[in-house]
């Protein structure tokens, strides 16, 4: 598999050029998203052309991880005849929030197959998700990706177990990551405070904590992403780099990894 960082940023940030939450994870010709906040989906139409989504999976329903599923509705909606359509899988009442926002019943289903988002594993294409609820909002996922279980098999049997990619979303306690992660798969995790001090009540995780859980379930790369302005990117990586003895990155749009 391959991750490309389509955006890294936060709710809100002074770095230019940044676009809200959003990750691209390749498979041969499939193609799944994990969010998509605001900025995101002209960074996404110059990646791949966004019809050919395999799925758009949500992890909570703050703005900043799926307001971007407008520009992908009206772009499905006006750019083809007839309207093509991509999958969305999210928390419940996302078709409604979607509707909301446009003040129009029905607006999201004209192009977006919206599905409700349960815990425990499916089938996303050729990829298997694994999702956990974690500590942020009252309905917050966590995800654990990998290839086709026919895959995992072929590379268990071969090179040892397959890796995968554990995306945090936004979460408020970093234990909540620990059930996904397993030997040598690749953490991504938000630290929208950096280094710390978290502000009382915010519910996400600092950089150490991150590195911590990275260590606990044994992860062999930590990437780092989703930091506010106002809190320095250096201290951030400098208190993962001290508590993870492996690769730690602090992610930008454009990154690129290989899982």
């Amino acid at each position: 598999m391959e991750l490309t960082v389509i955006g890294a940023g936060p709710a809100y940030t002074d770095r230019r050029g940044a676009a809200s939450s959003s990750y691209l994870v390749r498979s041969g010709d499939a193609a799944l998203l994990l969010d998509l906040g605001q900025g995101a989906f002209a960074n996404l139409a110059a990646t791949l052309e966004p019809s050919g989504l395999t799925a758009v999976i949500v992890s909570h329903l703050h703005p900043d991880h799926f307001v971007d599923l407008v520009p992908l509705r009206h772009y499905l909606t006006w750019e083809f005849k007839p309207a093509r359509r991509v999958r969305v899988v999210g928390p419940r009442c996302l078709g409604d929030r979607l509707d909301a926002l446009n003040g129009q019943p029905n607006f999201a289903a004209v192009a977006l197959d919206v599905e409700a988002l349960v815990e425990g594993r499916q089938r996303v294409g050729p990829f298997e998700v694994e999702a956990r609820l974690v500590a942020h909002t009252s309905e917050s996922y966590a995800f654990r990706v990998t290839g086709s279980p026919e895959l995992t098999r072929s590379r268990a049997t071969s090179n040892g177990p397959m890796p995968g990619l554990v995306y945090s979303g936004d979460c408020g306690k970093a234990e909540d990551l620990l059930p996904l992660i397993h030997p040598g798969d690749t953490l991504l995790s938000e630290a929208s405070f950096g280094a710390g001090p978290v502000a009382p009540g915010a519910q996400h995780i600092t950089s150490g904590e991150a590195a911590r859980i990275a260590t606990t379930g044994h992860a062999a790369r930590l990437l780092l992403t989703h930091v506010l302005s106002g809190y320095s990117r250096d201290a951030a990586l400098a208190s993962a780099r001290a508590g993870f003895s492996g690769p730690v990155q602090l992610v930008t749009e454009g990154d690129r990894f290989e899982i």
